[in-house]
């Protein structure tokens, strides 16, 4: 998990909540979205709190949690019962967005530049774009995995920074905690729910 956590704080934690809707047009709304974010991370004037809530309202707009959480699980999300599933699915958003809220950092000395889109099926696009920090850091790749099943509320589905899948690391991670409990998904509901506390 602790993997996961640095990536995703790492990058989740550009997002801020919209000033405005959001472009419908996979490419315009993750410039959109990161610009407003870097923007509000650097404003001195918000406490870390404030940033970690609109980071928080945010991802919960702009990240489809639900699926992400799904396919987390791998195929055990077909064998476990409805209500294991609801109660993972609770445990899995907590965890989400603690995660993505434990690290804020200032992005006010970095660039952010979106280089190109290509649309891989009617519902899915890959936003390619460019992290250039100003403090001299090493340019950071990162690949958006738009959803577009409604073509009106794009919604991120992963990130492959400097390709790797933050999806897939996820979930290698998870398996590795089921495989090691019998595949019980009632220990990593619990495996959550401390790290939530913790």
């Amino acid at each position: 998990m602790k993997r996961l956590k640095v990536f995703l704080t790492s990058i989740f934690l550009i997002i801020n909540t919209p000033l405005f809707a959001y472009s419908s047009d996979p490419k315009e709304f993750v410039q959109e979205l990161v610009t407003d974010a870097i923007e509000k991370l650097s404003d001195k004037n918000l406490t870390k709190d404030e940033k970690a809530k609109f980071v928080e309202k945010v991802a919960i707009e702009n990240v489809d949690i639900n699926a992400l959480g799904l396919y987390t699980l791998g195929e055990l999300r077909k064998s476990s019962n409805e209500s294991d599933l609801m109660k993972y699915q609770m445990a899995f958003e907590k965890y989400f967005l603690k995660s993505l809220t434990s690290r804020l950092t200032d992005y006010s000395s970095s660039k952010f530049e979106v280089v190109d889109s290509e649309k891989k099926s009617a519902t899915y696009t890959i936003v390619k774009s460019i992290i250039n920090p100003e403090d001299g850091g090493p340019n950071v790749k990162i690949d958006w995995r738009i959803y577009t099943k409604n073509p009106e509320k794009p919604l991120i589905r992963d990130l492959i920074v400097e390709g790797l899948s933050l999806a897939r690391t996820q979930k290698e991670e998870f398996s590795s905690i089921l495989s090691s409990n019998n595949n019980d998904i009632k220990i990593l509901i619990i495996k959550l729910e401390e790290f939530v506390k913790g």
